[in-house]
């Protein structure tokens, strides 16, 4: 019990360290702090230039709940639950495999440090893509999930900050799921992680951006705007119960394992879910609805 106090002690003043140095640029070029401000300004003034829905509002339904909310996620969260969660989780997990016999270097396929640096990060990339994917569409089948996921279903206005309005039990859920595939492919480093977590929320806020774009041919490969607004599509199409168009950066799995759907150009369809009229307006009110919700 000692030794877990000691980590969870540790994890939060590493990180508030971690935070810190962040804020005060005394980290490297993977700065995750001005990194998601220099991309959101970026993708923000592309609205400004390239406006899909010319009338919408610059400071759009929730502009401020949505930028509250990318913080929170981002930096404030892992401050005050989920990075010490991780290292605990992580290190309760490797206790039970000693119990067996194993660890988890047992479970690695191959080292990426053997490989070619970027076919590792195309490997990372690739296997965290469909993964994430993956537990996209659990939190959309699962009742208790979607309960979560209503937070992100909740935004009525889409704009790039709406891509990390999400609860706080989401990240828990994907960094479960994908703890051991990437234990699979051990070797990376910290500058290997940043290269794919800043492309992966580049993507993102473009996918929730008011862009009426596609990337042409590239629609197959890489999510877009014209195609993310589908699945956030309030009324779902009559032959499909969870949702559509899964994808967090890749499109290639929703036109591989057919949840693709994008029937026409979709920039002023409603946006929500079913009942969203009463679901929370505010922050601390959403964070509590799927504690007090029974189904």
């Amino acid at each position: 019990m000692e030794k877990y106090f000691d980590i969870l002690k540790n994890s939060y003043s590493g990180y508030w360290n971690y935070l810190k140095n962040e804020i005060l640029l005394q980290n490297n070029w993977d700065n995750y702090f001005y990194g998601l401000i220099l991309i959101s300004i970026a993708v923000w003034l592309l609205e400004i230039a390239f406006p899909w829905r010319k009338d919408q509002a610059l400071f759009r339904k929730d502009f401020w709940l949505d930028t509250f909310y990318m913080f929170f996620n981002f930096f404030l969260l892992n401050l005050i639950v989920l990075f010490a969660l991780s290292n605990t989780v992580a290190e309760l997990f490797n206790e039970v495999l000693s119990v067996v016999g194993l660890s988890v270097s047992s479970f690695q396929l191959f080292d990426v440090d053997d490989l070619p640096r970027w076919i590792g990060l195309f490997i990372f990339f690739i296997i965290s893509d469909f993964v994430q994917w993956n537990t996209h569409r659990l939190l959309h089948r699962v009742p208790m999930l979607w309960n979560f996921h209503k937070v992100h279903h909740s935004v009525k206005e889409m704009g790039f900050a709406a891509h990390l309005r999400y609860h706080w039990m989401e990240p828990v859920v994907y960094k479960s799921l994908l703890y051991i595939p990437i234990a699979i492919i051990g070797g990376f480093d910290a500058q290997d992680v940043a290269i794919v977590h800043f492309f992966a929320i580049t993507i993102g806020h473009l996918n929730h951006a008011n862009l009426g774009w596609d990337y042409g041919k590239l629609k197959y490969i890489f999510n877009n705007p014209k195609m993310h607004i589908w699945h956030h599509a309030k009324k779902l199409p009559k032959h499909v119960r969870f949702g559509v168009n899964y994808g967090l950066t890749l499109s290639i799995w929703d036109y591989i394992f057919k949840t693709d759907y994008v029937p026409h150009n979709g920039r002023d369809i409603e946006l929500g879910f079913e009942g969203d009229e009463l679901f929370p307006k505010d922050f601390l009110n959403q964070e509590l609805f799927p504690l007090k919700t029974k189904r």
